[in-house]
């Protein structure tokens, strides 16, 4: 990458540093220091620090108060998701959700992120005279549902914070409803890259769903399958895996999503 020199930086040259500060946070797996970001940007930590102290004013970047190194903010993230909805999320993952549907004849749905939980955007039924699915337009809490699970996994650290300290329902005697016992289905969630909630939402239904991205590296949305336990049980067929996951990918793909940054 080209060094952008000279401690007065103006014009274009300060707009092309804000630019690339920004895509270097969010195509990081985590946080960055400002060492880290100078070394990078092949600039000097001073002119680095003035960048991010600005990002950092206006919401577009967040620092940690434990390490001090910085991560996107909230306002980065939220318009890159106004960008994603004005790309017409239905419609990208119209096909990769067809071919799902076609493979498994299962029924398929799409769910887009929410501070409140997953909106489901788009559904198709499945090939079985008994009709299992969602509604479009519903919105599936983050505890009880595979979609919710898997989005929460994968979302900032803050607002997950956040989400575990608002109260759980319990909508059978079988769902999670303690911090500490989510917590730890979400670790299973983040590792493995997909969640289930077997009997968590109703007796005798489950739910497989896998995250999708956008181009600067947020979680989205997500794509899953419904369907009875005795079709989709706890611990998913090889093939509903493959599937599920192939169908994320493929969808992050049409959102501009890199895999690997």
């Amino acid at each position: 990458m080209p060094r952008i020199s000279g401690e007065g930086v103006s014009g274009n040259q300060g707009v092309v540093l804000t630019l690339r500060t920004l895509e270097a946070l969010a195509h990081s797996k985590g946080q960055m220091g400002v060492t880290e970001l100078a070394a990078k940007l092949g600039t000097t930590k001073t002119r680095i620090h003035r960048q991010l102290r600005t990002l950092l004013e206006h919401g577009y970047v967040a620092q940690s108060e434990e390490t001090g190194r910085y991560r996107v903010g909230s306002r980065l993230i939220s318009l890159g998701r106004h960008v994603t909805e004005a790309s017409n999320l239905a419609g990208l993952a119209q096909p990769h959700l067809s071919k799902l549907r076609e493979a498994l004849g299962q029924s398929c749905v799409v769910s887009q992120f929410e501070h409140s939980g997953a909106r489901i955007v788009m559904a198709l039924s499945g090939r079985s005279p008994i009709e299992i699915g969602v509604k479009p337009g519903s919105l599936l809490p983050f505890h009880n549902s595979a979609q919710g699970r898997v989005m929460l996994a994968h979302a900032d650290p803050e607002f997950r914070k956040t989400v575990l300290a608002r109260p759980m329902n319990a909508t059978t005697p079988e769902t999670i409803v303690t911090r500490e016992a989510l917590l730890v289905e979400l670790e299973k969630v983040r590792a493995r890259g997909w969640a289930t909630a077997a009997n968590q939402s109703a007796m005798g239904l489950n739910a497989l769903a896998a995250p999708f991205f956008d181009a600067s590296g947020g979680v989205v949305g997500a794509v899953g399958i419904v369907d009875l336990v005795q079709y989709l049980p706890p611990q998913p067929l090889p093939e509903q895996l493959e599937a599920i996951v192939q169908a994320a990918a493929g969808i992050s793909t049409s959102l501009g999503h890199i895999a690997g940054q």
